[in-house]
């Protein structure tokens, strides 16, 4: 009998598994060929004005009174209720999903999901097209690099609010020679090490230890991928499945090391020196996360101005200075520099191409493998 690994996942999985079903016309990459027809239009005319709740991930947003939240409210008179309610994509889907169903946001007018996550909801109807008139900052200052995902081509639902890299996060001490995603399955750290219940990061990554290239791997191979997880987990090798809440087990020394983001490294390293981000030789997965007017949002004016005020540079810059994330916005890194010369040179913030030369940009998995994949994947997270 497998043991329980992640409580109140199986729910989430399920709503997404039948969105992915609903949604599915797969090609033979994965991703849906559809138009997204059943996704409305924002409508942004009306004035900038009330409250403007934003669902977010933990650690996501420089805080406190000279943060970008409230210099957006003092510039704006806008009340902002900044929601930290996303630990991973599924499971926030799982909440999300039968309010967006009936066209109903709970309150929410932001909130901000992983790309791939966002062409599904777009395909089901559950997220607004952007009203691009109110956007300049958005077509003035986007990256190029991340104006043409394969998850939203045009991003006429997707606006990206920071991109980030999946590999080790390390408790140096407690680990000092780890380099490779391999180490995760190395018996030497059983019952150290926590891997995420993310599928397209969790996956990929184990493809990436057996040799595998994510973007040309096969069903199977992501079919056998799952299989060296399961048996990982069923020998006890894994800790837990865990969202961002990896933070506590890391901060706690209950694991040595992690599969995990980015910019959770640069914070925890803040408090605790001895945490790093170690990219794995055999390198990273690469992935967004956009922000999204859903359907049924109550003040979509405010949600547009709000991200068109984040990709003001400057603003932007001092969201990157504390989250420790790759900034989406052009013209980010020369503000940097002037400020701290130091850290315009992390290729945490600012990778460059010879950093992230094996890393691989995070799978849609759509259709007939999407659903076949998301199911072994569940089983093993949830011990079904």
């Amino acid at each position: 009998m497998k043991y329980r690994r992640v409580e109140g996942l199986t729910g989430a999985l399920a709503a997404l598994l039948a969105a992915v079903a609903v949604a599915a016309c797969g090609d033979s990459n994965g991703i849906e060929d559809t138009s997204a027809e059943a996704a409305p239009q924002v409508d942004a005319s009306g004035p900038v004005e009330g409250e403007l709740t934003i669902s977010q991930w933990p650690l996501y947003v420089d805080p406190g009174q000279k943060g970008t939240v409230a210099e957006f409210e003092r510039d704006t008179g806008v009340d902002v209720k900044w929601v930290e309610e996303i630990n991973d994509n599924v499971e926030i889907f799982g909440k999300l999903q039968p309010q967006l169903a009936n066209g109903e946001s709970g309150g929410r007018s932001l909130i901000t999901v992983s790309d791939w996550l966002a062409r599904k909801m777009a395909d089901l109807g559950y997220i607004q097209r952007l009203d691009y008139e109110q956007l300049p900052n958005v077509e003035a200052n986007l990256l190029p690099s991340l104006q043409d995902p394969a998850a939203d081509p045009e991003r006429e639902f997707t606006v990206p609010w920071q991109s980030g890299m999946t590999g080790l996060i390390v408790n140096t001490q407690l680990a000092p020679d780890v380099d490779s995603i391999c180490d995760l399955f190395d018996p030497k750290y059983k019952g150290k090490v926590d891997l995420l219940t993310e599928l397209r990061d969790t996956v990929p990554m184990t493809l990436k230890c057996m040799g595998i290239d994510p973007d040309t791997a096969s069903t199977e191979d992501y079919l056998a991928a799952i299989d060296k997880i399961d048996e990982a987990a069923d020998a006890g090798q894994i800790r837990r499945f865990t969202g961002n809440d990896y933070i506590r087990d890391l901060a706690s020394g209950n694991v040595a090391f992690v599969l995990g983001w980015s910019g959770d490294a640069v914070q925890l390293h803040k408090d605790d020196p001895k945490i790093e981000f170690v990219m794995p030789r055999e390198g990273c997965m690469l992935w967004s996360t956009s922000m999204e007017v859903p359907v049924g949002a109550p003040n979509p004016a405010a949600a547009e101005a709000f991200m068109n005020f984040v990709y003001d540079p400057e603003v932007q810059a001092d969201i990157a200075e504390y989250v420790g994330y790759v900034t989406p916005v052009e013209g980010v890194q020369e503000i940097i520099e002037k400020r701290d010369p130091k850290l315009a040179k992390s290729e945490l913030i600012f990778p460059t191409e010879e950093y992230t030369a094996n890393c691989s940009f995070e799978p849609v998995l759509g259709g007939k493998q999407g659903r076949e994949v998301t199911e072994a994947f569940e089983k093993v997270v949830t011990g079904g």
